[in-house]
């Protein structure tokens, strides 16, 4: 940690004798002021910076600042979410590595966050601050008017830095009790979305959960019917979190058989198989420093899932055809429309592989439960077509509109997409009708022309379409679900003459 420091005895005794310091403060903001203030006579720079992030990861605020020795006043200023205006910090925060640089003065870097001095900043250290889950909650920055190189302090700097946040976090702790409880801030959902489409209350609940993930390691299980948005959900939390600048891979689990998925996930070395003539990486080196989206991973075999445990506990994998392993640094979520405990019952999924996939599982609703949600995403959909295809803007009729509220959507989004854009390319005026969508969406008719035999069929062959496509055409399945042996399911299948070649997966 010292080979890199002039003098490193007496730096490793400082550094000591800071830890001693600060682990005997009894108040939160002092303690800061006097980190900085020991950061400063530990690596002689004239300036040192505390950022954190807030409660809900969606701000950057100066905590402390000391200058000259100093400790200013907390005046605190914050910057926006995507840092756009410092470059510096967010290159720190999202991809969690030390920065140092040196000839500020000369240099092309945005320093906007140093205060302005006569002399120019000639030599920066950015350090991630971290907990202890290895989680990024801020970071510390050091600055002098010398040419010199800083990176040697940094492992140092890093670990006095997250104990100090320990301490920090537990002193806010030991006052809490004695504040009054209505003055403590609550944390609300991101009312951006994280780029997704909706305003109902399902939805709100979903962009919470996000929020509270989106900064952490924990592997995330996004599950809910086919057609919900899982994909948009898991690019949402690559996107907005710290691993933005890597890949987002995405691997269906349902789509390959049992030897490709893993050649195609673990890679394969020169002669693992016939016809592997070269080396391979997999998906999860593809994926290194990123995210690696697992969707139906209920789908995937047993031999797989246990390979893919270790890599969850261990972080490393060993592609086909060789004896060594090598560490990677992915982040895994998980995707499924299936019921991962029920499968566990019947034998067919890990029960450990079950409770490490969900650490933190997000239930995404089907879009009959997003009141409100289906108008705003039509009016979405129809937008993005006219654009792709080249064509005027398309208003919307009242009747229109009132004939897709009244729809279930079994295929949830993913078929309001579809209709919609159809809708749009039958449409050869500027307005969207009912009747461009009359061929597709059926509805209950209200004007009393069908008896109750005739309604109860139709109902009974709306329940069974459902079902089966919820679970992409599985009858067994589909069967367990409404309760019925297998035998009468089929039955009605053909008494009521459904085509399972028709059924949308």
């Amino acid at each position: 940690m010292f080979t890199s420091i002039a003098q490193p005895l007496e730096y490793a005794e400082a550094l000591l004798e800071q830890f001693a310091s600060l682990s005997r403060a009894t108040d939160g903001a002092a303690l800061l002021g006097h980190f900085l203030q020991g950061l400063s006579q530990l690596n002689g720079c004239e300036l040192a910076q505390l950022y954190l992030l807030d409660a809900t990861h969606t701000c950057l605020g100066l905590a402390a600042e000391t200058l000259n020795g100093n400790l200013q006043p907390s005046e605190v200023t914050s910057v926006p979410t995507d840092y756009s205006g410092e470059q510096l910090l967010q290159f720190v925060l999202c991809q969690n590595r030390v920065v140092s640089l040196g000839a500020l003065g000369t240099s092309q870097h945005e320093t906007g966050f140093l205060p302005s001095q006569d002399k120019p900043w000639e030599s920066l250290l950015c350090v991630p601050l971290l907990n202890g889950n290895r989680q990024v909650k801020g970071l510390i920055v050091c600055a002098t008017h010398r040419h010199i190189d800083l990176h040697g302090f940094a492992e140092s700097i890093g670990k006095l830095a997250s104990f100090v946040y320990g301490q920090f976090l537990l002193l806010q702790q030991l006052r809490q009790p004695k504040e009054d409880a209505s003055t403590v801030p609550v944390a609300v959902p991101n009312a951006r979305g994280y780029g997704l489409i909706g305003h109902s209350a399902a939805m709100r609940e979903v962009y919470s959960l996000i929020s509270k993930v989106l900064h952490s390691p924990y592997t995330v299980l996004l599950h809910g019917e086919t057609g919900t948005g899982k994909e948009l959900v898991a690019r949402a939390i690559h996107e907005f979190g710290p691993r933005r600048a890597g890949a987002f891979v995405v691997q269906n689990c349902a789509a390959l058989p049992e030897n490709l998925l893993e050649s195609e996930l673990f890679g394969y070395r020169k002669g693992a198989f016939t016809g592997a003539d070269r080396d391979r990486a997999g998906l999860f080196d593809a994926a290194n420093g990123g995210t690696l989206l697992l969707d139906e991973v209920g789908d995937m075999p047993l031999p797989l899932q246990a390979k893919l445990l270790r890599v969850l506990q261990e972080g490393e994998i060993r592609p086909l055809g060789s004896n060594d392993t090598h560490k990677i640094d992915v982040r895994i979520v998980a995707a499924t429309h299936r019921d991962l405990a029920k499968l566990v019952k019947l034998g067919k999924f890990r029960e450990d592989l079950y409770y490490r996939l969900a650490q933190f599982p997000i239930e995404l609703p089907a879009l009959r439960e997003r009141e409100g949600d289906i108008l705003d995403l039509a009016r979405h959909f129809a937008h993005k077509a006219c654009a792709f295809l080249q064509r005027g803007r398309v208003s919307w009729s009242g009747d229109a509109l009132n004939h897709l509220a009244c729809y279930a959507f079994p295929g949830n989004v993913r078929e309001l997409k579809g209709l919609v854009e159809r809708a749009v390319l039958l449409c050869e005026g500027s307005e969207l009708l009912v009747e461009h969508f009359s061929k597709r969406v059926n509805v209950l008719p209200e004007n009393g022309s069908l008896n109750l035999r005739e309604r109860l069929e139709q109902f009974e062959r709306s329940l069974l379409l459902d079902c089966l496509r919820k679970y992409d055409g599985n009858q067994t399945t589909a069967a367990q679900e409404l309760g019925l042996p297998r035998r009468t399911f089929l039955y009605r299948l053909r008494r009521l003459n459904i085509n399972l070649a028709n059924v949308d997966g």
